[in-house]
């Protein structure tokens, strides 16, 4: 670990996109990151629905990502990370 990276435990900046900040309502806030260091997209998500029941029923189709790049459920979320969630991205 250098002196940029933050240190275990630092939280995560969780933010909503779409119509997920009408579910949850909150367009963002800091989320703990876990201890261990081992948390993923899927177990954040996991977590994210014991508290918000309703964002379950969108499973199939929220995407993560992390530090502005999108993420798979397996990828390992480092703490202090920004981390949005957002329904699939639309053009019009």
């Amino acid at each position: 670990m250098n002196a940029t990276d933050p240190a275990p435990g630092h939280p995560l900046k969780l933010l909503f996109f779409g119509h997920l900040p009408d579910l949850t309502g909150t367009g963002g806030m800091d989320w703990p990151a876990g201890d261990d260091g081992n948390l993923t997209g899927g177990a954040l998500l996991e977590q994210l629905y014991i508290r918000w029941p309703a964002l379950r029923t969108h499973d199939a189709s929220l995407r993560v990502a992390v530090n502005l790049e999108y993420v798979d459920r397996e990828a390992v979320i480092p703490p202090g990370a920004e981390v949005a969630v957002m329904p699939p991205v639309q053009g019009g």
